[in-house]
């Protein structure tokens, strides 16, 4: 087998540079790396000698003559820019029109058939923060015991709710109820519980977020891997998106350092198989809030720990980095943008400094991973023999 193990680490959110259909997604001159690298500069040499600044044109990132790592970039082929798209694609799902999205909010039958089928009232019912909208609701769902219930630039349908006044398996029941109601038309790509605790003016959520994918088609990525026997570790949520199919074990992370640090555990104690990483941050905390000091520190902290990362792989290793979509924190948007994502990999031993071009999906990843482990999936183009 050409790779034993397999680390595929998701920079959310990280993109690098508009599509040709950019414009009609209302994303023209969005770039999230490039326009951060020019607003504020970024140090990243960790990046960069893996060759990030060889996939484009980056202010203050040189090429590099001699990458340690191979380089390229990925479109995405399905329509859309959210995180459920950008996920299946890797895994070999292709959809034919894009999930659906609620930037005035859900219409009035959907609201009211939650409202009938749970019992509960509803407050919000518009796109929002998570963060920000339970600031400026919380108090009156503690009063009039009504959910809140908000969506985002995501396909999703999001309900708020104090762990205090409705316990965590009463949330999770009702999101249960939503995710049978939101079908057809309204099937968004999930229904995510978002519990809090505290009281007015110092709110915060708590870990016990759980996301009601839609369930992806069968024979994507980790349904052939469950087939041939590979396990499949995932840390943040992976595992939600594609509804634990396939998946043998799940860390669920509260934040980006976590993520790395779980992601180093597995390097130094897997044994064998796909470890299948999201770095949220990007996108939650820096992307959607249009935090460009935030995302620029976030880049850097990862580029920090990727040294470590890399010394710690092993002959038969395959490092994978990626995104799945932009999240551009300069432009007056606070939505994903329709971008190119980055594209490196790290094998010791392994060949470097190939240019593995401009891959037309980002199934081309899952297909290499498939190929790895003598298997594959119904969509993509392996690179693998470019690279081992």
């Amino acid at each position: 087998m050409p790779f034993r193990r397999v680390f595929w680490v998701v920079l959310d959110s990280v993109g690098i540079g508009e599509m040709p259909d950019a414009a009609a997604y209302g994303d023209a001159g969005s770039n999230t790396l490039g326009n951060i690298a020019r607003t504020r500069p970024l140090r990243l040499p960790t990046f960069c000698a893996m060759g990030l600044g060889n996939i484009a044109p980056l202010a203050g990132l040189e090429r590099n003559d001699e990458p340690i790592g191979c380089f390229g970039r990925c479109a995405l082929a399905s329509p859309g820019k959210d995180t459920t798209t950008g996920h299946w694609e890797m895994a070999g799902i292709h959809l034919e029109r894009p999930l659906p999205l609620y930037p005035q909010g859900f219409p009035a039958e959907i609201i009211e058939a939650f409202t009938a089928a749970t019992g509960y009232g509803v407050l919000g019912n518009i796109p929002a923060s998570g963060t920000e909208i339970i600031k400026e609701l919380g108090e009156a769902h503690l009063r009039t015991s009504k959910l809140i219930v908000y969506t985002s630039a995501d396909s999703v349908f999001q309900i708020a709710a104090h762990e205090g006044l409705v316990p965590v398996p009463e949330l999770y029941r009702v999101c249960e109820v939503a995710r049978e109601i939101l079908r057809d038309e309204h099937e968004v790509g999930r229904v995510i519980a978002r519990p809090f605790v505290g009281a007015p003016g110092s709110f915060t959520r708590t870990a016990n977020r759980h996301d009601f994918a839609v369930a992806p088609p069968p024979g994507m990525l980790l349904d052939r891997l469950a087939e041939v026997g590979v396990t499949v570790h995932s840390i943040g949520k992976i595992a939600d998106v594609f509804l634990d199919r396939g998946v043998t074990s799940s860390e669920k992370t509260k934040s980006n350092s976590e993520g790395m640090d779980r992601t180093l555990d597995a390097i130094r104690h897997f044994d064998a198989g796909l470890v299948w990483v999201n770095l949220v941050d990007f996108d939650m905390l820096f992307g959607h809030r249009n935090d460009v000091e935030g995302y620029a520190r976030a880049l850097e902290e990862t580029d920090a720990w990727l040294p470590v990362a890399l010394e710690a792989l092993r002959e038969g290793d395959l490092l994978i980095l990626c995104a799945d979509h932009g999240c551009d924190p300069t432009t007056s948007s606070t939505d994903h943008s329709r971008e190119y994502t980055p594209l490196l990999t790290y094998a010791p031993g392994c060949p470097k400094g190939v240019n593995l071009g401009t891959r037309s999906t980002l199934s081309d990843i899952g297909q290499t991973v498939a190929r790895s482990f003598h298997t594959d999936i119904p969509r993509g183009e392996s690179f693998l023999e470019a690279i081992e």
